[in-house]
């Protein structure tokens, strides 16, 4: 309001200054949009309006009356309108590019870094491929691509990625997307441009390093992968780093085009592999430090044993555990905690069916007596029973191996984890111990 008080002031001298026809033509026509550090910027309608006002003779006693209002150092700035409405567009533009670049750096999960990432056999390649990569972006393994199945951390670690670069990188612009953001983003220039329009592309050819999870999303998307396709040989050429997170590798992806798959095979392409059970047991005990739980070694094992292999799904089931646990007043968790707070989660217990019942019908399977199985002898014939029955304890039962080696004579863990994980191997490539395995489980689930 003081802006326009002072101006209505300056075209009050203004009108003894020039004559009626310039003052109604073009003087009267001028808006003060802005005026800051002694300059008083002026809009006008049109380029002539602009051209006119500009001229000498016109300009200087413009500038002589606003000072005697203003400063007697104001500069004026006289710009077309469309022209100023431009110009702002861009300042805004620009302010929420550093607005969004700020967030994206607190958009990392802090929880998930290096090192609380649990590495083991099934994901030690991927998270040293990961590392590499955010220690000396674009140098190594560009593109990056990472695959495996739902919960195994893809996810945690490239969060990790975004915080190590964050801490050691921070002048870098580091951009994590979601494959549905990148494609809803692509949508919405579509709807409302009719076209991909400067702003989609440079928010995403801008970074430093450009991190897509979930990219097999973008299958059967032909306008998509064409927009991906020339972002992605945009960073590229510009030596930007790439990484992609999927759950299937390339190959696998048949509605890729064959381009995209080129692309993605001149980087390294790296599985993250299903956690094996001494990883899920540091994943437990982990997030047990963590969040300050206590929990008897026997839940973890039990947990580890009973779940499969998504961690995510893992980890809720021990907070579940814990959170049972609380509601009943103890502060430390035990086995008979966890078997009362997972009775509902798959089939802890089953009406007659415990491990007497499992060793009996595999024993009667294989032709061979249950005081063989349970006993020392070590030939082939007793051997292979005694393992099917361990697997299915465990598979069945879910009780840990530790409780599984005491029905068999006081076998250690180490022993019984063995024979679970033979026969657990043996599934996957021998076709007659899968047909017996699923014979068994058919004449245990039906008793």
């Amino acid at each position: 309001m003081l802006l326009q008080e002072q101006w209505k002031n300056v075209l009050d001298i203004l009108q003894n200054e020039v004559t009626a026809v310039t003052f109604d033509l073009w003087i009267s026509t001028l808006n003060p949009v802005s005026y800051t550090n002694d300059e008083l910027v002026l809009t006008a309608p049109s380029i002539t309006a602009k051209t006119q006002v500009n001229q000498p003779a016109i300009f200087d006693k413009v500038t002589n009356c606003i000072r005697k209002v203003f400063t007697p150092y104001t500069f004026v700035k006289i710009v077309e309108v469309q022209e100023y409405e431009e110009s702002v567009r861009k300042e805004n533009a620009k302010q929420e590019e550093v607005k969004e670049t700020a967030a994206l750096k607190t958009r990392f999960n802090r929880k998930y870094t290096f090192d609380n990432f649990v590495v083991g056999k099934s994901n030690q390649v991927v998270c040293a491929a990961m590392q590499s990569v955010a220690e000396h972006p674009s140098e190594k393994f560009n593109p990056l691509f990472i695959y495996g199945g739902v919960g195994l951390g893809k996810t945690h670690l490239l969060h990790a990625v975004g915080n190590y670069l964050n801490e050691h990188r921070p002048e870098l612009n580091v951009m994590y997307v979601t494959c549905e953001k990148f494609t809803n983003d692509y949508v919405e220039c579509i709807r409302t441009k009719n076209n991909v329009n400067s702003d989609f592309r440079e928010k995403y050819r801008s970074v430093d390093v450009l991190m897509i999870d979930d990219i097999q999303f973008i299958s059967n998307k032909m306008g998509i992968q064409e927009e991906f396709f020339h972002t992605f040989n945009d960073l590229y050429q510009n030596n930007k780093q790439i990484i992609i997170a999927s759950d299937r590798s390339p190959k696998e992806m048949s509605a890729l085009e064959e381009r995209l798959r080129s692309r993605f095979a001149s980087g390294l392409i790296q599985d993250i592999q299903e956690p094996d059970y001494e990883t899920k047991v540091a994943i437990l005990r982990k997030k047990c430090s963590q969040e300050g739980y206590l929990v008897d070694d026997d839940v973890i094992d039990f947990i580890a044993q009973k779940t499969g292999t998504n961690i995510r799904e893992m980890e809720g089931i021990l907070s579940k555990v814990v959170f049972y646990s609380s509601l009943i007043n103890k502060t430390h968790v035990s086995f008979d905690d966890a078997k009362e707070a997972l009775k509902d989660y798959g089939e802890t217990e089953r009406n007659d069916l415990d491990a007497n019942n499992i060793i009996a019908v595999v024993c009667d399977f294989y032709g061979v007596s249950k005081e063989d199985v349970l006993g020392n002898k070590r030939n082939k014939e007793i051997v292979e029973p005694r393992q099917v029955s361990i697997y299915l304890i465990n598979d069945l039962l879910g009780i840990p191996l530790t409780a599984i080696g005491q029905i068999f004579g006081g076998r250690d863990h180490t022993t019984i984890m063995h024979a679970r994980d033979k026969i657990a191997s043996l599934i996957k490539t021998n076709p007659h111990t899968k047909v017996a395995i699923n014979d068994l489980k058919s004449k245990l689930t039906k008793k």
